[in-house]
């Protein structure tokens, strides 16, 4: 075993590394960049070295300066986690040449399974079976084209290097290839290096399963079983779960089989996971495979009892397996669920801002791997994962769902707009709690996955005025201790007025309607004057939630308050509501149709618009990319473009003003 490893990687997965790495004895080295200079991976390893400022070009990819690094401080091996360098061929050479053992496959099996085109070819001679599609060397435009046509509509455009639905787009029509095409190409680019395409027929109400193996130095190898990881948006999993709804043991067996099968073609060691999309009719092919650990690899864990990142270590080292296939088996249920800083009614928009309240539920059968704290900041540079939740049950799938729902709910995130909420919907919808789902399920049953848009409750309103009252409280306590005049009546915080009692009106926003709520101190409490009438209340702290007293109903609930927002949560469901401060100016927050404004901050990557130019409704105007994603900006009707303010290259703040229009007269 190793003396020391470093983790050329940040967020959760270097958090990971370092945990296992902590049981067996190994020390550990972080590296990081200055945006991550205070981050939680960095605080946990035993040793941390700069490697370069934020962008992932000068520092989570530069190669040299990681094995620098790793020379530096006197680690033996690298762990490349997943994504930036993990399925780099070169890297993995370079390590090798630095003396450096990489945590990972060889160079040559990342190499023939990073073109997905050569990986396709190598899987029909293993005879493992593949989509439909054309895999060739050509790259012009046209020739895709008339491969797409002749391949029939509907397809999917794919990059050759890619993975994560970067470079991926479905074409339902002829005349939408040419922009798709494009598009991934510039997307692929940008993503991996390199904007080689193949084109795969689309296989209709498609489940995405993937095989977990393992392969060691010693010609062993085993697949440690299935996960279904059809819950996506944007060709990116939201929800894996192990074992698979539905999958017979014939079936995982077979499908088993053929994973181990493509393994063993290309030399394979280390970590690995062969993925398949699976037809309605329960034929499967061959899609791709990727050469590292997964994001997903907790609920794997949690089914086999087997810590997979100390298996990685362990075969890097040079040992055999720890089991044979007959060894390994299933005990009960898991799902996981990625929490993401992004809008899921913005079309997911990805989300910046500071973590100003971050709480995670603990529980028998609940786990959380984050690389994040309260107090942390969410940029632009990198993935917008906050955490993965993770539930198994020993009882099977409907009681994993429970805890999970369970675990949701007790998950509080304030700061940036996230997709708790949403993730709760997915794993409460009919469809997903059947089993009867597919890849499209977040496109099929996105009306039902939207908010209600019903008003909040009484309790969640009396509950945030409350919240605001303890803050005030708190805020005048401690001005009150540090004054020279403590017992001064103006230092009181029960709301003391002479000869009368104190009261104040508590003004908040939510969902578009404004509610105002006065508020009378009284002796033993407060009396809050709610939409259906007076209702006496009383709070006091309990640990860090409020036991509120609303009536004769007694709530416990969590709340955060701050300066723009008050968020409580009751029962597991979120409110939150706008603070409104009457003596502000009152502002007109409603964005015009024909304001163009940046609704994510990022990178401009290719600006389409020119002054003066007639444009007609829905045509593209300017791309945006951050955290891995790109927005078009379209025209928002027929008109004329005025200035553009920006030009490709130019990094722009959300709200900034990109485009000036002006739309056609009707």
């Amino acid at each position: 075993m190793f003396d020391r490893i470093l983790i050329a990687n940040r967020g959760e997965i270097a958090c990971r590394v370092v945990r296992t790495a902590r049981r067996l004895g190994v020390g550990t080295v972080a590296v990081y960049s200055d945006a991550d200079a205070g981050a939680l991976h960095v605080r946990q390893a035993d040793r941390a070295v700069r490697i370069g400022p934020a962008p992932a070009a000068e520092s989570y990819l530069a190669g040299g300066r990681i094995i620098e690094a790793a020379q530096r401080t006197g680690a033996q091996a690298i762990h490349p986690g997943y994504g930036f360098l993990s399925e780099n061929a070169k890297f993995a050479e370079a390590c090798a040449a630095a003396g450096l053992a990489f945590i990972g496959p060889p160079a040559d099996a990342i190499r023939a399974m990073g073109s997905k085109s050569a990986a396709k070819a190598l899987m029909e001679k293993a005879n493992v079976p593949v989509v439909p599609g054309y895999h060739g060397a050509g790259q012009d435009a046209d020739d895709l084209a008339a491969q797409a046509a002749e391949i029939g509509y509907p397809v999917l455009i794919k990059a050759s290097a890619g993975g994560g639905g970067k470079g991926m787009r479905r074409v339902d029509r002829a005349e939408d290839f040419a922009a798709a095409l494009e598009s991934a190409q510039r997307e692929a680019a940008g993503a991996f290096g390199d904007d080689r395409m193949l084109i795969e027929k689309f296989v209709e109400s498609p489940r995405h399963i993937e095989i977990q193996v393992f392969a060691d130095s010693h010609g062993n190898a085993v697949h440690l079983f299935e996960r279904d990881c059809s819950i996506q948006r944007r060709h990116q999993k939201v929800v894996e779960e192990a074992p698979a709804p539905g999958m017979t043991e014939a079936r995982r067996a077979e499908m088993g089989a053929a994973a181990v099968d493509a393994a063993k073609a290309i030399g394979y060691e280390g970590a690995g996971t062969v993925e398949f999309i699976v037809g309605a009719g329960g034929a499967f092919h061959f899609m791709e495979m990727n050469t590292r650990l997964q994001v997903e690899h907790p609920v794997t864990e949690t089914i086999t009892g087997q810590d997979l990142v100390e298996w990685q270590l362990r075969v890097a080292a040079g040992e055999a397996l720890p089991l044979a296939q007959d060894d390994l088996s299933i005990a009960g249920h898991a799902i996981e669920v990625r929490l993401y800083a992004e809008d899921p009614d913005r079309d997911f928009l990805p989300r910046t801002g500071t973590l100003k309240r971050l709480r995670f539920p603990e529980g028998d059968g609940i786990r959380c791997d984050t690389g994040v704290r309260e107090g942390d900041a969410v940029g632009v540079h990198y993935d917008p994962m906050i955490a993965k939740l993770i539930a198994w049950s020993p009882d099977g799938r409907a009681a994993a769902l429970r805890r999970l729902d369970r675990a949701l709910a007790g998950t509080e995130i304030v700061g940036l707009e996230n997709n708790r909420d949403y993730l709760q919907r997915i794993i409460g919808h009919s469809a997903f709690t059947a089993g009867t789902f597919d890849t499209g399920f977040i496109e099929t049953h996105g009306d039902a996955l939207r908010p209600s848009g019903a008003p909040p409750s009484e309790d969640a309103l009396a509950c945030a005025v409350l919240a605001i009252e303890r803050d005030r409280q708190q805020k005048a306590a401690a001005a009150a201790a540090a004054s020279a005049e403590p017992w001064s009546p103006w230092r009181l915080v029960n709301g003391w007025r002479l000869n009368d009692s104190g009261r104040h009106d508590i003004r908040l926003a939510q969902g578009g309607v404004d509610y105002v709520v006065p508020v009378t101190y009284r002796d033993a409490g407060y009396t809050l004057d709610l939409p259906s009438g007076p209702a006496a209340c009383a709070l006091e702290p309990a640990g860090d939630r409020l036991r509120v007293q609303v009536g004769d109903l007694g709530i416990v609930a969590g709340a955060h308050v701050d300066d723009e927002t008050v968020a409580v949560w009751i029962d597991g469901r979120r409110t939150l509501f706008e603070r409104i401060d009457p003596l502000a100016a009152v502002a007109d927050l409603e964005e015009a149709d024909d304001r163009l404004i940046a609704p994510m901050s990022g990178k401009v990557i290719r600006v389409m618009a020119e002054a003066g130019a007639a444009v007609e409704a829905g045509e593209p105007l300017l791309v945006l990319e951050a955290m891995k994603m790109e927005q078009t900006i379209v025209a928002p009707g027929d008109g004329t473009v005025g200035a553009v303010h920006y030009t490709a290259g130019d990094q722009v703040e959300e709200g900034a003003q990109l485009v000036d229009f002006e739309r056609k007269e009707a």
